[in-house]
């Protein structure tokens, strides 16, 4: 189990959540070791689940690592606990987040990569919220700082979000605006955002104003696929594209 303190303002006191990671689960290369590749589960989920998928994916030079979210009382289902990332209520790009939520979240991937050998390329990929959290270390990446300020010193060399969207976007733009040095970070960072046309639980058009909003940040290497038909699940087709780019940005 990993823990992280998380500070919460409340008037003139702050009060400390301490936030208990799930089990993580690792998929070990079954080549040459040259990249590793933080997956995140979506929401209620675990990590389990996706390490089978991964372990069966054409990619033996890849590790993948695959953390299990804290419990905690999600806005969205009435405040019924369950695995999540962060906390959300209405689904937005635009409004409010629950940023120190991916903060500590974004740290606790950014610690699991930290280790890693420096030969060995990294990057975060993710489903739903997993895929929203991995698009929000994207953007610490970019800025150098997680959203309370802190230093993000991961070099990600690839972002991975299926059926998922970016939180806090205008946030991004407001903080993106005139920094030189994280439109040069962004500049250097693939990502690839895949969502289906029949999603009912984030909406198609949710995905696409994410990738609107990091295109005109900076982010110039984003591609985004849509899929007939696909609702808020995954198929072949998908993950074998997924496949073929992680290939060619991380040479795995």
């Amino acid at each position: 189990m990993s823990y992280t303190n998380a500070s919460i303002g409340s008037g003139s006191r702050t009060v400390r959540r301490r936030m208990e990671f799930g089990r993580t689960y690792v998929v070990r290369p079954k080549a040459k070791h040259l990249a590793t590749v933080v997956w995140l589960h979506g929401l209620g989920d675990n990590g389990s689940s996706w390490s089978q998928l991964l372990d069966n994916l054409p990619l033996p030079n890849i590790k993948w690592i695959c953390p299990t979210a804290p419990t905690r009382p999600v806005t969205v289902l009435g405040g019924f606990p369950c695995t999540a990332w962060f906390d959300e209520g209405e689904l937005s790009v635009d409004g409010p987040n629950d940023v120190e939520g991916l903060d500590a979240s974004a740290s606790h991937i950014a610690n699991l990569l930290s280790t890693e050998p420096g030969d060995v390329k990294v990057g975060i990929g993710g489903f739903s919220m997993g895929a929203a959290c991995a698009l929000y270390s994207a953007t610490c990446f970019t800025q150098g700082r997680y959203g309370n300020g802190s230093l993000y010193t991961v070099n990600l060399k690839a972002i991975v979000g299926l059926s998922g969207w970016l939180p806090a976007g205008l946030s991004l733009i407001n903080m993106m605006e005139g920094s030189h040095d994280a439109i040069g970070r962004a500049a250097s960072l693939p990502i690839l955002m895949c969502h289906g046309l029949g999603d009912e639980v984030v909406p198609y058009k949710f995905g696409v104003r994410s990738a609107q909003i990091l295109s005109s940040v900076g982010f110039t290497y984003v591609m985004f696929k849509t899929y007939e038909g696909l609702g808020h699940y995954t198929v072949p087709k998908e993950m074998e594209e997924v496949c073929q780019w992680l290939n060619e940005r991380l040479g795995a």
